[in-house]
């Protein structure tokens, strides 16, 4: 019997596999008594045993474990296969390593997401109001009408999931819309049944994930009048903006881990004299753009527009002056600019 060919290649795969196993997860269940003697025995300076169990029990060590991985000691090597140069992470911890900082640097990064979440907020509920008022122009329901959106959103099918983007967006839209049990909502249902939101109404039911892709999906003519409205004048620019706050609101939002954690989107920057407020930006190191400074800035130069007696820079400020002193962490390596205080954009 002859098998037809990809299922030959599956069987091959498949042979394969039973004879290279992958790795097994072996380790054992540590009680929180013992986690802390594991982190004593690596090099971790622990003068208050009971303090650190309550830690560890409370928070929990694998959330912990991201705020002490660059405390950990490393040490070059070369690939077998590629012999190329790399940096392996080892299990014990660099010298002056203490348990205290650790944890200041968890309460730190905590009250940090916090004072995002703050300026986020009002990020989101600004561009909702901006594209609503916007959009509620060409029609009540401009937001459901193809021929008002940029044909690659609404128009061409993505060959991935067999819609078009407009069509998958719609879809979960009318999902939190189904779902809500807003006031708004349950009056709109009972008085308007089989009708949909107005575009004013349904904004108030979007994420920022739901903003970022509706705004990514306008005409180029309107995602300009908003973007201009931020002194942006490429709408590019603030598409791929919104998307890079749209990551730091989802780690906010999940409690996880935000000082200097890179992000999967980064943002373009306005061309130099564009935005002079962000001109800095352009002379970071590679791979600054990816670190929390950078959405920290795009937020105080929305910020400005949006409240522009806001003391949100000031607060910043006064809590980035908080950051733990040790000699791993600094405000270099979550692309902090030095003396970026004084520079024109936090004045």
């Amino acid at each position: 019997m002859t098998w037809p060919a990809p299922l030959q290649l599956g069987v091959r795969v498949g042979l394969l596999l039973l004879k290279c196993p992958m790795g097994r997860f072996e380790k054992p269940f540590l009680p929180v008594a013992q986690q802390v003697s594991l982190l004593c025995s690596r090099g971790m300076v622990t003068t208050d045993i009971a303090k650190a169990e309550s830690c560890l029990a409370r928070i929990g060590y694998y959330r912990l474990s991201a705020y002490w991985y660059p405390f950990r000691k490393s040490e070059p090597f070369s690939d077998p296969v590629t012999g190329q140069k790399k940096t392996r992470i080892l299990d014990a911890f660099r010298p002056g390593t203490n348990f205290s900082d650790i944890l200041e640097l968890y309460v730190f990064d905590k009250k940090m997401r916090l004072l995002v979440l703050d300026a986020l907020e009002r990020v989101e509920i600004a561009v909702r109001t901006d594209i609503a008022l916007l959009l509620g122009q060409h029609s009540p329901t401009a937001h459901r009408d193809p021929s008002l959106l940029h044909g690659n959103f609404a128009r061409r099918v993505d060959p991935k999931i067999r819609l078009t983007l407009h069509r998958d967006w719609l879809t979960r839209v009318d999902h939190s819309f189904a779902r809500s049990k807003e006031d708004f909502v349950v009056h709109f249902k009972n008085k308007y049944a089989g009708s949909d939101l107005p575009i004013w109404m349904s904004v108030e039911l979007w994420d920022f994930g739901a903003l970022s892709h509706f705004y990514a999906g306008l005409t180029i003519k309107d995602r300009a009048t908003i973007s201009q409205r931020y002194g942006v004048i490429s709408p590019g620019v603030l598409e791929t903006w919104l998307r890079c706050l749209n990551d730091i609101r989802n780690i906010c939002a999940h409690h996880a881990r935000l000082w200097n954690r890179p992000r999967p989107s980064q943002p373009k920057l306005p061309a130099l004299g564009e935005l002079p407020a962000l001109d800095h930006l352009h002379k970071l190191p590679s791979g600054a753009l990816a670190r929390l400074y950078p959405g920290l800035a795009i937020l105080q130069v929305l910020l400005k527009v949006i409240n522009p007696a806001s003391s949100w820079s000031k607060r910043l400020g006064e809590h980035v002056a908080t950051l733990p002193r040790t000699p791993v962490v600094n405000l270099a390596s979550a692309g902090f600019p030095a003396n970026w205080q004084a520079l024109p954009l936090w004045k």
